[in-house]
This record gives structure tokens, C-alpha cells and sequence, in this order.
């Protein structure tokens, strides 16, 4: 009798109360617009997510299956930010990018603002990457990627940065070799030189490594239209909407994309914003915004002098386009899926099922705001974004209004 009164006692128990057993999920981001570029989703679905993976997206998931639950009403859930333009080797040196003063440290700047991915645009170079790998990119909780520069010191300034003798195609592959999961290309830029032997030799390692070339537009001797002719489908041109020696080599006299500019987007050769500090203006991306000519990667080119700047951070950026009249999921399109194609990670970039949990959490405000360029130019817009909560592999790591936290009760 007593045995039978015991479990009559614990069925009782099990339908009244949440069920333990059936608490499925690690965290539930409910009531949030879910906006996934790659799968094409823009409408109001609630993500579960468990052992830090993307385990349903759907509507009404039931929030006793979940052992805590984010209430996202309002904002938009994105698959985590990816930045593909920043320096981030940060260190004591002074007066250099590589291990100097002039990077900056990613988990400083990337949680705050939607990112759970940078991509360091080369500022080490075969030489340098193993200090870079061991001192930034491990020791960092945002996930850190690189372009490795042709210059086997990587960004050390003149005229170390430009010596021709260290710019070696066995040594760059053989690192690339080394590290296939963290390098995802080829860098060449900040090269003031007439000879076509840097960019050559940077472009043979890509395709060598069968990765992408990236080209900072710092190749000021060279023509842009033979730079873009030689580009192959898949390599990607950053500086996009930034004037090269006062030209808006973007533009012909009549502010229409150049042809040539247009045919190599034609060919499959990606355009990255690269605000940073002095390359971005609004004369040269508005125009070409009204054009459709859209950037296919939000990139800030974060670095010390980029970071108070006009450029303020990648979603300042989006906001920027956002307000010139790009649509929202294109936006975010340029900011998750789109990057994650560029780098070859398609595992990144989008909440499919099975993904790693990298997911932002963003507010669109309405109001008047100010954005600004590079060339002190203020353009005023009605909308903002803004990063309300960031996780990364299903971990939260930034939470501006206490989404997760506990209420306080005085």
C-alpha cells in the first residue's frame, strides 16, 4: 500500500510540476524575428539552442523545455556578426600594427557589438603569425581567423612592410599549411611601389593555397582596372567606398559606378566596406548605394585610429547603409552569411540546425541620428542599430540590459 501511495504520489508530482526530464534545451531566445540570410528567414521564430549548437528554430517552443529563457521580443535575432576587416594583433610595440600599439584587442570590441567573428586583414605575415597565433588568436574568447600578408613581417610600416626580398611564396604557403583552420587567405596592401612582383606573389599563394586574395587599395602605383582584371572570382577588394589620392576611382564624371568595377563584381570578385579611419566617404557610397551597388561585407577595418573615428563600430556601419536605403536582411546578409562565403566558412555566418550557437541580438532604435565619414561629413538617418545581447558557441557573453539576468528585488 505504502509502495503504491509513493508512486501515485510521484506522477502527481511529474504533471504538476516542470518536468526536469524535459528540459531539452540549454537556452530558448523567444519572441525575437529571426533574420538568417541563408536560409531566408525574416519572420518571428523562437531558436533553442543546446550543448552549443542551434538545435530547432520554430514557432511557440514551449519554455519549460529550456532551462532559462531569453525574452527577445522586439528584436531581431541574427546569426553572430562576422567582421572581415580588422587588426587586431595587438601588442607593446610601438608606431606598428604587428604586435604594436596600432591593433587593437578583439574581445575589447567585438561581444558589444553583435561580433562572435573577426578576421585579422593581414596584419602578420609568415614570419610574425606563430606570435600572433599564440599571443591573440588563442588567448582571445572571440573567434579570431587572418589573412596572412605577403610581407613576411606582416604590417611593420616602411620600409620593412615594402621589402621585396622578404615577400617569399614557399615560406607564406608553408604557414598557411600550417594553420588551414585559422588562415583563410592571402593579404597584400600598404605597398607604395611600381612593381607588380607583391601583388603577383600574393596572388600566386592564394591560388596556390586555393584561398582568397585579399587587396587593400594602398597599391597606389598600380592601375585599379588592371588590380581588378587580374582578381579572380571569389578574391575580395576592401576600400570599396574609400577615395584613393582624392579620386572616387568608384565613380566616372557623372557619379556612375565605373564599368570596370561593375564587371568585376560581374565576375565574382567581392567588394568589403574597410571603413577604418580614411576610407570611407559618403559621396563615393551613396551614389553607388542608389545604384545597387551594394557592399558584400560590412568590414570596419578596426584598428587604434579607426576606433573613434567616423567608423565607430560594425554596426554603425550597418546602420550607415541601412539609413542610404539598403534593406534590413540585406544588411545583415552583408554582415553574417555573405562573409562566411567570402572566408570558405560555411559552417559560420547562419543559425541552421546542428550551427554553432553564435547568435546576436539586435535593436533596431528610431529616432534621429548622426553618422559620420571620413571626411567629417554627417549624414542623418532614423534608424540604429544596436547590440542588446551576444553569444558565442552558446554562451552569452555580452548582455547590455540584463536580458539573462536575475531580476533584483530590494
Amino acid at each position: 500500500m505504502f509502495e503504491l501511495l509513493k508512486y501515485s504520489l510521484i506522477l502527481v508530482w511529474c504533471f504538476l510540476s516542470p518536468p526536469m526530464w524535459a528540459q531539452q534545451y540549454d537556452l530558448l531566445i523567444k519572441g525575437g524575428t529571426v533574420v538568417d540570410p541563408k536560409n531566408n528567414i525574416f519572420e518571428p521564430l523562437d531558436v533553442a539552442i543546446l550543448e552549443g549548437k542551434i538545435q530547432e528554430v520554430s514557432s511557440q517552443i514551449d519554455p519549460q523545455t529550456a532551462r532559462q529563457v531569453l525574452d527577445a521580443r522586439g528584436l531581431l535575432v541574427s546569426p553572430g556578426l562576422i567582421d572581415v576587416h580588422t587588426h587586431v594583433f595587438v601588442g607593446g610595440r610601438e608606431g606598428i600594427f604587428a604586435g604594436g600599439f596600432y591593433s587593437v584587442s578583439p574581445d575589447d570590441f567585438s561581444f558589444r557589438t553583435g561580433i562572435t567573428t573577426m578576421v585579422d586583414a593581414g596584419t602578420s605575415g609568415w614570419r610574425s603569425f606563430p606570435e600572433f597565433k599564440t599571443k591573440v588568436i588563442d588567448a582571445s574568447q572571440t573567434r579570431i581567423l587572418a589573412f596572412l600578408n605577403i610581407a613576411g613581417a606582416g604590417m611593420i610600416g616602411k620600409p620593412g612592410e615594402e621589402e621585396l626580398s622578404d615577400m617569399e611564396i614557399e615560406a607564406t604557403l608553408n604557414i598557411i599549411k600550417q594553420y588551414p583552420q585559422t588562415i583563410v587567405g592571402a593579404k597584400i596592401g600598404h605597398y607604395t611601389g611600381e612593381s607588380w612582383e607583391p601583388f603577383d606573389k600574393a596572388l600566386d599563394v592564394a591560388r596556390q593555397a586555393k584561398k582568397p586574395l585579399f587587396l587593400e587599395c594602398h597599391l597606389p602605383q598600380l592601375p585599379l582596372d588592371q588590380l581588378l582584371d587580374k582578381m579572380r572570382p571569389g578574391d575580395i577588394f576592401t576600400h570599396t567606398y574609400g577615395a584613393v589620392d582624392d579620386r572616387l576611382w568608384l565613380l566616372d564624371a557623372n557619379g556612375q559606378v565605373l564599368p570596370s568595377v561593375q564587371d568585376a563584381r560581374e565576375k565574382g570578385i567581392y567588394f568589403d566596406v574597410g571603413h577604418g579611419g580614411g576610407s570611407f566617404h559618403f559621396k563615393l557610397a551613396q551614389p553607388a548605394v542608389q545604384q545597387n551597388f551594394y557592399p558584400h561585407s560590412m568590414g570596419t577595418d578596426l584598428h587604434r585610429f579607426s576606433m573613434n573615428a567616423g567608423m565607430k563600430n560594425m554596426l554603425n556601419i550597418m546602420s550607415k547603409f541601412l539609413n542610404m536605403g539598403m534593406d534590413l536582411p540585406a544588411v545583415i546578409e552583408a554582415a553574417t552569411w555573405n562573409p562566411a562565403r567570402m572566408i570558405l566558412r560555411e559552417d559560420l555566418g547562419h543559425l541552421s540546425i546542428g550551427a554553432e550557437a553564435d547568435v546576436a541580438l539586435i535593436r533596431v532604435r528610431s529616432g534621429e541620428f548622426g553618422f559620420v565619414d571620413a571626411g567629417g561629413y554627417k549624414l542623418t538617418g532614423d534608424k540604429l542599430l544596436q547590440s542588446e545581447l551576444t553569444i558565442k558557441g552558446g554562451k552569452i557573453m555580452w548582455d547590455l540590459n540584463g536580458l539573462a539576468a536575475k531580476p533584483f528585488k530590494n
